[in-house]
């Protein structure tokens, strides 16, 4: 067995990237980050200031920023904390590097050629999907064994694969959409995105690893995640999809209401209130945004109910996704990488730059909705999340092209 001992503790090498799957997965997510934020603010520039010109998409380009960030960006992200920490949950074997280098290559590939097709290469949209598509595939035909090798029920594990399973049909409804279907298909590929895939994934780990951190290194914790919260969660999580899917949206504060009131008690249950490092407090002010989230979700659809305006716009899903989905990603992915790459679990520079400033731009996002001029408002928030990631993102890739600093495998 290979170990980091094998490489000058200086070196650089991009074949280190196959030593463990949030090597590869968490590179390749560093990347997609950087290139789908260029592009995408590249775009509202010039939307806003024709000056500098800049092709439509053959497709709409807020659906494929949607697609983008949702089923390619965030998913490399996902698949490289599943393919590691799902062995380990069920203690099982860890995956080898031929399990997961396909679901990198097919993610990689799969957005390159989608942000080359944007510009105007229109095959690459294409292309692109069908490599997602494939990276996908693989990642789940490895993930899905080892929950019938485990001799136990590790439900967390089993709630993370549905939701990548509900994700796996949002990104097939999109494939449909660009081979001849109708828009409707797009429609639906986004919302499951949103509400099948990524917020049951995000609570999931959430309620998996956020107490078992904090128990770690806060005295007198006691760690609450009951089974039937995050059923709970599961449940209206699906209904308000399933409203969103049929457009009914004057009804969706019945299920965002309950919502909100578990997205406190789940905070303020979680909350750590002892002597805590700053690595855990920012995992908590990123949880912060999901009953903000809900709170816009509910009283835009109170609003729609009474007056018929969508007077909130994309608010709450900026909240969401920008905020929580930003925030806690930032504080995930470093807490990961510090402790997996053998330095002390302390909050970075980089990483304190990236998640301040994230704060800043998801209230900037939220503010477009409301401003004289929004899209000179969204133009400058896509601008401020590459001046937030870009130090991150190089500080990331950094380590993941660098042996472990303790010598450690992995």
């Amino acid at each position: 067995m290979h170990t980091d001992r094998d490489l000058p503790a200086s070196s650089f090498s991009p074949r280190l990237l196959a030593r463990a799957p949030h090597r590869l997965m968490f590179f390749v997510g560093a990347s997609n980050v950087a290139l789908a934020m260029l592009w995408w603010a590249a775009w509202l520039v010039a939307a806003r200031w024709p000056v500098l010109q800049m092709p439509q998409p053959e497709v709409y380009a807020g659906w494929l920023h949607a697609f983008v960030m949702q089923y390619q960006m965030l998913a490399s992200f996902i698949f490289g904390f599943l393919l590691t920490v799902f062995p380990r949950w069920m203690g099982l074997r860890e995956f080898e590097p031929w399990r997961y280098l396909p679901v990198g290559l097919g993610l990689f590939g799969g957005q390159l050629a989608t942000l080359l097709g944007a510009p105007g290469w229109n095959a690459g949209i294409v292309v692109g999907v069908l490599m997602t598509l494939a990276g996908w595939l693989a990642g789940v035909f490895t993930l899905a064994p080892l929950l019938w090798r485990e001799r136990g029920v590790t439900w967390h594990a089993r709630s993370c694969f549905g939701a990548l399973i509900l994700g796996l049909l949002g990104l097939a409804a999109w494939t449909v959409f660009l081979l001849g279907g109708s828009p409707l298909w797009a429609f639906a590929s986004i919302k499951v995105g949103t509400f099948g895939f990524l917020l049951p994934m995000y609570l999931t780990v959430a309620h998996r690893m956020f107490p078992f951190f904090t128990g770690n290194v806060v005295a007198h914790y006691t760690p609450w995640r009951p089974l039937w919260l995050l059923a709970a969660f599961w449940a209206l999580v699906l209904a308000h999809l399933a409203l969103e899917l049929v457009h009914a949206y004057a009804w969706l504060w019945i299920v965002d209401l309950p919502l909100l009131f578990l997205a406190v008690v789940l905070w303020y249950r979680w909350w750590p209130r002892g002597k805590k490092p700053a690595l855990l407090t920012v995992l908590f002010l990123g949880l912060a945004w999901l009953p903000a989230a809900f709170l816009l979700y509910a009283a835009q659809s109170i609003a729609y109910l009474q007056t018929g305006v969508y007077a909130l716009g994309r608010a709450p899903a900026h909240a969401l996704f920008v905020g929580f989905f930003g925030s806690v990603l930032i504080a995930m992915v470093t807490r990961v990488t510090q402790g997996h790459s053998g330095r002390a679990l302390v909050m970075p520079g980089a990483a304190w730059f990236a998640f301040t400033l994230i704060q800043g731009v998801t209230l900037i996002r939220i503010a477009a909705e409301f401003g004289a001029d929004g899209m000179r408002m969204q133009a400058i928030a896509a601008i401020g999340w590459l001046i937030a990631l870009t130090p991150w993102v190089i500080w990331l890739g950094r380590i993941y092209l660098s042996p472990r600093t303790d010598g450690k495998p992995g």
